[in-house]
């Protein structure tokens, strides 16, 4: 039992140092990750080498997938290449494990001793990251020991040798039970570590070596497709595809598998060297035949799984990827993409107030409440993704960016419940007390309502490139507004004393809608002020006179 226990826990060292290096190089290249799956990805050749490495660096093929399936249901890929980069995971995943099972024992302490000064002591800096991963490389070596010693007393057991002695060889079988091995263990990689140190410990034959390491394949081709169950049908696709893949390469191998293992065992390695070999190779062999397939496995995973439309007209998150979530850049740019949308439909409803203003009212009140409404469910979707981040696990630039992402969705919230209220005045004099504005009147209207639009595209666009010039021109806008803001007030003023009647009719509607409008501004102009309080104090004083007088 203690045999037992001890290889458990050696096996879920190994998945825990994976998973440690995983998120450490997430955290550290996510967004270059990112540019290197995404670039130039309409050539299959290059996207099936940018597969072998990341998931080199990554050290998981399901790591992979979960990138991989993400970027499809955002649009950030094709079909096509995401299923070129899929098979060139498996590669990648075949040489991780050729290259650790080479002799590292000297390398194991170095890298956890190492990795856990620089983590301690840096731990929010990118180099305090990589000591993270040198801690998870540390563990998978020592991990690989410890199975190495922990499966030494099991070739001794009589039950376990009756086990295995029931895999004869059968494919089939073999296959069903690899696949079991890499879901349990979450790793098709450490399945396969596993069954090769079986194999060179004469419990198991090499028939049925093989057929392990071809269900372990099969086995996280599996893992990757129920992971992807929450995901929309682009991401699926994808999962399907790898899947059918792996299937694939189990009806390929069946008719060659008895010369294959003639062959093998006339070569002069060990059983450990034979099953990683073998690895490598039928994972290289399988995906080179299966690469000129990936236009005809796109258009089948497509036509079984055809994206549904969407059972209401509300507005769902395109960008808020859960599994993005480990690695803070990649989740805070998705955060800042879902804020954008909410910035454009904020575009939109002023787009459609204006209609109001001009007597457009056509659908307008209806197209507005449904763009509130999309407001409302990104907002709710942004808020909580964010909350779903650990915040102490973020460095000083990652802290910043979140409560940055985090008030603009506020503020902009707040604007398109202060655009719908807006609306219901303005249609509340027209329509119930049938008053019009002046023809002076609705233009002064419209050109401040021009210029709000146009600080808003701004302010969305200084929020997104951080650039400090823009940031100053921004709050110079802002000032500009303000002066226009007083200016058409007492323009208005001016006009209630030659007594004109429109103006007199709609007075306090024209008065609260320029405040509105004034407060919308502000809530626009935010992002300025933090970009210019991070990148230089004295920035924030823009001591230009004709911003003031200014008046477009």
């Amino acid at each position: 039992m203690l045999t037992l226990l001890n290889l458990l826990s050696a096996v879920a060292l190994l998945i825990w140092g994976t998973h440690i290096v995983r998120t450490g190089i997430l955290r550290v290249y996510g967004t270059n990750l990112r540019h290197v799956i995404g670039y130039n990805m309409s050539k299959r050749w290059l996207a099936f080498v940018s597969g072998i490495v990341v998931t080199a660096m990554v050290q998981s093929s399901n790591a992979t997938a979960m990138l991989v399936t993400s970027f499809v249901g955002q649009g950030l890929m094709a079909l096509t290449p995401a299923l070129a980069t899929m098979l060139g995971a498996d590669v990648g995943t075949a040489l991780m494990a050729r290259v650790l099972t080479f002799d590292l024992s000297w390398l194991s302490p170095l890298l956890i001793f190492v990795g856990v000064i620089f983590f301690l002591s840096r731990k929010q800096t990118r180099l305090g990251q990589l000591g993270r991963v040198a801690i998870g490389l540390g563990l998978i070596i020592l991990a690989l020991q410890l199975i190495v010693e922990a499966a030494h007393p099991i070739t001794h057991a009589k039950g376990v040798k009756v086990i295995f002695a029931s895999l004869t060889g059968d494919i089939l079988l073999d296959a069903l039970v690899g696949a079991l091995f890499a879901m349990i263990s979450y790793s098709s990689l450490a399945a396969v570590l596993l069954t090769a140190t079986l194999a060179g410990a004469n419990v198991i034959s090499l028939p049925v070596a093989i057929g392990l390491v071809i269900g372990a394949n099969i086995g996280s081709g599996v893992l990757a497709f129920l992971s992807t169950s929450m995901q929309n049908a682009a991401g699926r696709q994808v999962a399907l595809g790898s899947l059918l893949y792996k299937l694939i390469g189990l009806l390929l191998i069946i008719p060659v598998l008895d010369p294959l293992v003639h062959w093998l065992d006339g070569l002069d390695f060990s059983a450990q060297e034979m099953v990683i070999g073998f690895h490598l190779l039928y994972n290289t062999v399988r995906c080179l035949i299966l690469l000129p397939s990936l236009g005809p496995m796109a258009r089948f995973c497509a036509w079984v799984l055809p994206e549904r439309p969407l059972a209401n007209g509300t507005a769902k998150p395109r960008h808020l990827d859960p599994t993005a979530l480990v690695t803070p850049g990649l989740a805070l740019a998705n955060a800042a993409r879902e804020t954008l949308r909410m910035g454009d439909l904020i575009d939109s409803m002023l787009e459609a107030m204006l209609d109001v203003l001009r007597g457009k009212q056509t659908a307008v009140t209806q197209e507005v409440r449904r763009l509130s409404d999309d407001v409302e469910a990104l907002y709710s979707a942004i808020k909580l993704y964010l909350a779903q981040m650990p915040r102490e696990d973020l460095s000083d630039q990652d802290s910043r960016r979140w409560a940055e992402i985090i008030e603009l969705a506020i503020n902009l919230k707040l604007a398109s419940d202060l655009i719908e209220r807006m609306l219901r005045k303005i249609q509340q004099q027209k329509t119930s007390q049938r008053r019009s504005f002046s023809e002076v009147g609705l233009d002064e209207l419209a050109g401040l309502h021009t210029q709000l639009i146009s600080n808003l595209r701004l302010g969305m666009s200084v929020f997104l490139s951080a650039d400090p010039e823009s940031a100053r021109q921004l709050v110079r806008e802002k000032r500009r507004f303000r002066a226009q803001e007083r200016r058409l007030a007492h323009a208005h003023v001016s006009r209630l004393q030659r007594k004109i009647v429109q103006s007199i009719e709609t007075s306090s509607l024209h008065l609260e809608l320029i405040a509105d409008m004034k407060r919308l501004n502000s809530l626009f102009c935010s992002s300025a002020y933090v970009v210019l309080e991070t990148s230089d104090t004295g920035a924030l004083v823009v001591d230009d006179l004709t911003d003031i007088t200014h008046s477009p």
